[in-house]
C-alpha cells in the first residue's frame, strides 16, 4: 500500500465512515468553514491513483467506493509503527503495552488461552 498525507488520511477516514461517497459528502462532514468540494475532489482523485478508491459514473458526476479497507490499512499502518519505532520486534509492542499499562496480565493470560485453543 502507498504512504497517505494526513490530509489523505483524514478524508479516507470519512469515505470508511460513509461507504459509497461523492466529493461533496465528505465535504458535508466536515465543520465550518468547510473544505470545498473541489478540494475534496483533489484529494479523492490522488488516493484512486495510490489505488485506494474507485468510482463508477453516477448522473452528472461520479460516485467513490474504498477498494482498501479500513482494517487493512490499519494492519499496514501497525505494522509501519512496529518495524520504525519498534525495530520490527512486536515484543517490544507487548512490553510497551504492559508498561503503559494498556494491556492487563488477565488480558494476557485471556489471549494465551485463546491461541492454545485456536491452535488445539
Amino acid at each position: 500500500m502507498k504512504i497517505l498525507t494526513s490530509k489523505e488520511e483524514e478524508v479516507m477516514e470519512l469515505i470508511w465512515q460513509l461507504g459509497e461517497c461523492a466529493p461533496k459528502d465528505v465535504s458535508s462532514l466536515y465543520p465550518e468553514p468547510r473544505p470545498s468540494a473541489n478540494a475534496i475532489a483533489q484529494v479523492f482523485q490522488a488516493l484512486e491513483k495510490k489505488g485506494y478508491l474507485t468510482h463508477e459514473p453516477k448522473g452528472r458526476g461520479f460516485i467513490y467506493r474504498p477498494v482498501v479497507e479500513k482494517l487493512a490499512y490499519g494492519h499496514g499502518k501497525l505494522s509501519s509503527v512496529i518495524n520504525r519505532f519498534f525495530a520490527d520486534s512486536y515484543m517490544s509492542v507487548v512490553s510497551a503495552l504492559i508498561q503503559e499499562e494498556k494491556v492487563t496480565e488477565a488480558e494476557l493470560l485471556q489471549y494465551l488461552a485463546d491461541l492454545k485453543r485456536r491452535e488445539g
